[in-house]
């Protein structure tokens, strides 16, 4: 009784609405407050959905997606004929006719309904369908029937019915967190929908009536039956004959099912955190924060920034990246076997030298998704690793010295400031290329006094060491003494000018584009200068020398050319290796997290061993 109630008050609305439609529509012009709020509630071209972004590898391999639903919208006309027919047939075989609503379909569902388990025909238009899922509730309840025929009636005005339909087909929910006939195509059977068979794209049209009931992966056989039910509806209607309508039930369903790509996390991470300062470079905004008058505008200004980075990728990104997966897995599993020691952790950066961009990224032992990642978040002071960079390339800049140039290794004092050199050694007078090798102190705090310390923090500029200020334009820095310190990545990329002497920041992002491939962003780098030919050829000098009889003693040279620096700072709380060879350039640092002692490693050369390891193919 209470379902006949149900149904003759849905018909009684029905046909009040149907009556009083011009007076309903007259009512909304002369209330405009009313009318534009109504309009705007149903906005049909901004959905509020979150497609999926692609990270892929230099060969153009997807390594990584980042989505909760997994959706892949396509236009209208990508979408083959014979699924839209199942849909229509099945759903709403007068959707070229009604106004969004269809009295005759209500009165015919309810009838077929009562005489059969199975619902034949839905008694919802498909564009009330498109209604429900973006614009009401789910209750039923016959007040949100009602104001589903309203709203029904009126997104027909605003759209048209193919981009209803569009609509429709890309949104609806297949299960398992996927939406929409592409997303269901690449899901179940792994191939884009227009490579599906017939009988493949029936058997994903039969599972958004009941997700939960025509869930392929846990009731197949349902699934199959209602496949072989909307095959029969084509027949039935004279889309396919018998014949076609056999074969296509006949054919085998083979699902395979997509699995996530999810690799290389380490890396993942460092692009998405590119991808910000990709986006603030390119849109302003970090222009505007280095202008910013006070902190509380720089913080507005990070907070819209982080609001158009979620913007941009709620549409859906394929982010072509300079991965190379081969080496990113080589040297995540040779550093994790070096770090044995429970929570001895580590941070490094491979750059590509021929074309100056992120080949490999390690974040930290047993690093999982969304981790404190080493290679960019750790700033730690560099210690001796920073010298060629801020001492001695300044130094030959500074005046006609080379390798063999005099230096003063004596004991110094600066004010009350008195460096000594590691065990406490005191030396005398040496060479520039001695006094590097085995990384005196004394000199280098001379040296910085002979250059200048301005003139010296003046040719790291281009590098952009972001925790580098003012406040440790100090003799200190000379040692790496900064008040935070510099990453991995920042450490490596001012490495990669000891190539040729140019620089051009080293980049893991080569291209984002949206999903029809048009590129949104890219960087737009330039190549400075920034040492001399001779200040090159004689760092690389001393950083040879410091592998063959220096600090760097045991570091691997398996190219016609490798040079390094080691760095540590007080009580050896960080380890540090920076360099190159013919191939790569990278910086590495181990220590703990929460600083701690580690000479015991130091002594066994865990940061050599590492080093060595990340300058392999």
């Amino acid at each position: 009784m209470k379902q006949i109630i149900g149904f003759i008050t849905i018909i009684l609305m029905t046909l009040i609405l149907v009556g009083v439609q011009n007076a309903i529509a007259n009512e909304w012009h002369q209330t405009t407050t009313m009318k534009s709020s109504l309009e705007d509630s149903i906005e049909l071209s901004a959905p509020n959905n979150k497609n999926p972004i692609l990270l892929t590898d230099r060969n153009g391999k997807i390594f990584s997606e980042e989505y909760v639903e997994w959706r892949d919208p396509l236009p209208l006309d990508s979408i083959p004929m014979f699924l839209q027919q199942l849909f229509l047939m099945s759903e709403d075989q007068g959707f070229f006719d009604h106004r969004g609503y269809d009295i005759a379909a209500i009165v015919r569902a309810f009838a077929v309904n009562a005489a059969a388990d199975d619902v034949q025909q839905g008694a919802s238009t498909i564009t009330q369908q498109v209604v429900r899922m973006r614009f009401l509730s789910t209750e039923k309840t016959y007040e949100r029937k009602f104001k589903e025929l309203l709203y029904a009636a009126e997104l027909e005005k605003q759209s048209s019915k193919e981009e209803i339909l569009e609509s429709y087909l890309n949104e609806m929910y297949f299960g398992n967190r996927v939406y929409g006939v592409g997303a269901a195509a690449t899901y179940y059977f792994n191939r884009p929908l227009g490579e599906l068979s017939e009988a493949e794209m029936a058997f994903i049209a039969a599972i958004p009536n009941n997700p939960s009931l025509y869930d392929p992966l846990r009731h197949f056989d349902r699934t199959k039956k209602r496949q072989e039910r909307l095959i029969d509806v084509l027949q039935k209607n004279g889309v396919i004959t018998e014949e076609e309508s056999s074969n296509y039930k006949a054919t085998p369903i083979e699902l395979t099912i997509k699995k996530k790509a999810g690799n290389f996390a380490m890396y993942s991470s460092f692009v998405f955190n590119e991808l910000t300062e990709l986006i603030g470079e390119v849109e302003g905004y970090h222009a505007k924060l280095k202008n910013a008058a006070s902190e509380d505008e720089k913080r507005s200004l990070h907070e819209q920034l982080r609001n158009r980075v979620a913007d941009v990728s709620s549409n859906g990104l394929i982010i072509e990246t300079a991965l190379s997966s081969e080496k990113q897995r080589h040297d995540e599993t040779a550093l994790n076997a070096i770090l044995r020691a429970d929570g001895l952790q580590a941070g490094a950066v491979v750059i590509d030298n021929e074309t100056r961009e992120v080949v490999s990224v390690y974040g930290g032992k047993e690093y999982r998704k969304s981790d404190f990642n080493r290679a960019f978040q750790a700033i730690r002071q560099p210690g001796s690793a920073i010298k060629p960079i801020l001492v001695y390339a300044p130094f030959f800049e500074s005046g006609p010295y080379h390798a063999n140039t005099p230096i003063d290794s004596s004991p110094i004092c600066i004010g009350s400031y008195c460096p000594t050199n590691i065990g406490g050694y005191v030396y005398g007078m040496t060479t520039a290329m001695e006094a590097f090798r085995h990384s005196h102190n004394t000199a280098a705090v001379r040296l910085l006094r002979r250059v200048g310390i301005e003139n010296a923090f003046h040719f790291t500029k281009p590098f952009n060491f972001q925790h580098v200020t003012e406040s440790d334009y100090t003799y200190a820095a000379a040692l790496g003494g900064f008040q935070h310190g510099v990453t991995p990545y920042e450490l490596s990329s001012s490495y990669s000018s000891f190539i040729d002497g140019t620089f051009k920041p080293a980049r893991s992002i080569r291209q984002v584009k949206d999903r029809e491939g048009n590129v949104l962003y890219e960087w737009k780098d330039t190549t400075v200068d920034v040492w001399s030919s001779s200040t090159v050829s004689t760092i690389r000098d001393l950083m040879k020398d410091v592998v063959l009889n220096g600090t760097g003693r045991g570091i691997s040279y398996t190219t016609s050319y490798t040079g390094a620096k080691t760095g540590t700072t007080d009580h050896y709380k960080d380890l540090w290796v920076a360099g190159l060879n013919d191939h790569y350039t990278t910086a590495v640092w181990i220590g703990y997290d929460q600083p701690t002692p580690i000479k015991r490693y130091s002594d066994q050369k865990i940061h050599i061993r590492a080093f060595s390891s990340l300058l392999q193919d």
